[in-house]
C-alpha cells in the first residue's frame, strides 16, 4: 500500500508570535521554522503502518518555499521514503492544497492520505475534508486510533460527545488528531541517511492547478492586552463586580 503524508512548514509551537509593524501578516523572518506537530503524528502514523507490513511505500509532500524541503528531510528522518516539493512563493489556501494534492494522489497511485488535521498557523482545518471530497473517497478526520485490514479502516474519531468508531472502505483520507499517537525522535543515523533519500521539486503548473488565493487578508493584529487583576476585600464586594462591572450575574 502507497501512503501519502502531507506535512506544512510553520512557525515552531514554541515561538511566541509577532505580527508583522504594517500589520499584513505574521513574521516570519529571522524565526524558528519546524513541521506542523499534528503532520509529525501523520508521519509517525504512517511508519508505524510501515513496521506492520501494511504500507510498503510512504511518499512526504510539502508545499511552499524552498525551504520547506527541510521539513521534508524531517519526515525522511522519521521513516518516510520519499518526498515531493510543490514548490510556490504563492500564499497558499486550503483548495489549492487539495487540488495540488488529488494531482499527486492520482499520479503516484496513492491508497491512504494521513495528514494532520490542522496547521498551528491557520487552523483552517480544511485540507483533509477537501482533498476527501475532490477525490471521492471516504474520511475519518480528528483520528485517535486506526486500524486497517481486509481492505478497510477502521477510524475511532474524537467527537463533541465522546468518541465515533467508522469504517472506511480504501482507498482514504484520515487527519491526525492530537491523541492518535506520540511521535518518535528522529536518530543521528536516521538524519544522516534522510540526506541521501530522493525529493524530487515539481510546480503547481506541473500538476495543473493555479495556485492564486481567493481570499484577501485585511489586516492581521494581535489580541488585546489583559488587564491585571485585582483583590477584593469581601464576598460582597466580589459579588457586586461581578453583577455590575462584568455583568455575568
Amino acid at each position: 500500500m502507497k501512503l501519502l503524508v502531507a506535512v506544512k512548514r510553520v512557525v515552531d509551537y514554541n515561538v511566541k508570535v509577532r505580527v508583522k509593524s504594517d500589520g499584513s501578516a505574521v513574521e516570519t523572518s529571522g524565526v524558528k521554522m519546524s513541521m506542523n506537530p499534528f503532520d509529525e503524528i501523520a508521519i509517525e502514523e504512517a511508519v508505524r503502518l510501515k513496521e506492520k507490513g501494511i504500507a510498503t511505500d510512504i511518499l512526504a509532500v510539502s508545499m511552499g518555499v524552498t525551504q520547506c524541503q527541510e521539513t521534508i528531510r524531517t519526515a525522511l528522518a522519521m521513516g518516510a521514503d520519499r518526498g515531493i516539493l510543490v514548490e510556490t512563493d504563492a500564499a497558499l489556501e486550503p483548495l489549492a492544497v487539495a487540488k495540488m494534492l488529488k494531482a499527486l494522489v492520482v499520479r503516484e497511485g496513492i491508497e491512504l492520505v494521513i495528514m494532520g488535521k490542522q496547521a498551528i498557523d491557520d487552523d483552517m482545518n480544511a485540507t483533509g475534508q477537501m482533498l476527501a471530497a475532490l477525490l471521492g473517497w471516504p474520511q475519518g478526520t480528528f483520528a485517535s486510533k486506526v486500524e486497517i485490514a481486509d481492505g478497510a479502516a477502521m477510524v475511532t474519531r474524537e467527537v463533541d460527545g465522546g468518541l465515533e468508531t467508522v469504517s472506511l472502505k480504501l482507498p482514504a483520507v484520515i487527519t491526525a488528531d492530537l491523541r492518535l499517537n506520540e511521535p518518535r525522535y528522529a536518530s543521528l543515523p536516521n538524519i544522516m541517511k534522510a540526506r541521501k533519500k530522493t525529493i524530487d521539486t515539481v510546480t503547481p503548473a506541473d500538476l495543473g492547478v493555479d495556485p492564486a488565493p481567493r481570499l484577501t487578508t485585511l489586516k492581521v493584529s494581535e489580541p488585546p492586552v489583559r488587564k491585571a487583576g485585582i483583590k477584593v476585600g469581601d464576598v460582597a464586594a466580589l459579588v457586586d463586580k461581578l453583577r455590575n462591572e462584568a455583568k455575568v450575574i
